[in-house]
């Protein structure tokens, strides 16, 4: 027993208590101080099983809860007051977003990102270019969102990924797609074509 409680860095007499079996007085758990509430609690659950906890506290403090969020919270685990959504426990597990293989060298994507509050008080623009498969981009700033400052800077990213992909994207962007249409800006497939894509 002294080896024990040397190992453990308790009393020997806890202990020895502890492999008798003799536990002592276990303390009882205090009432949750969600009790009076709990009939309140379980019909707002009922009416929206993903009911914010911090929605409940607010509603909570106003009908005179005067204890804190955490509080609330750890309670609410303890009693097990929410009920459980049948539809959110049958998807737990399952990834939220399917992932797309994407090749090597596949695919690219192109965009433009705007940037209004710049030191120098004029918008700022930015093009991306990001590989789908790897997820590394690089992008250059721009004066202006102009077809002229995009073949400059879609070059400026391509040598810095070091070349090209097969595919490339461009969700809209108002420099390769003729507005209002699904139609590729006839300069914007020729600089395509010029990189091989």
């Amino acid at each position: 027993m002294s080896a024990i409680a040397r190992h453990t860095g308790r009393d020997r007499k806890t202990v020895r208590r502890y492999l008798a079996g003799d536990g002592g007085q276990q303390r009882r758990p205090a009432p949750s101080c969600l009790e009076p509430l709990a009939g309140y609690i379980a019909a707002r659950f009922a009416d929206d099983p993903h009911l914010p906890a911090i929605g409940l506290f607010d509603e909570l403090v106003d009908a005179g809860f005067d204890r804190s969020y955490p509080t609330l919270v750890r309670e609410l685990r303890r009693s097990e007051l929410r009920s459980v959504c049948v539809v959110c426990q049958q998807r737990r597990g399952r990834a939220p977003t399917t992932e797309i293989d994407h090749p090597p060298g596949e695919e690219i994507q192109w965009d433009w990102l705007e940037l209004s509050d710049t030191p120098w008080g004029q918008p700022a623009y930015v093009l991306v270019g990001a590989l789908s498969h790897s997820g590394r981009f690089r992008a250059v700033v721009c004066e202006q969102m102009t077809f002229g400052h995009l073949a400059g800077a879609l070059h400026e990213v391509l040598v810095a990924l070091g070349g090209t992909a097969r595919v490339w994207r461009v969700d809209r962007m108002a420099t390769a797609v003729i507005p209002g249409t699904d139609r590729i800006n006839p300069q914007f497939a020729a600089l395509a074509k010029h990189y091989g894509a």
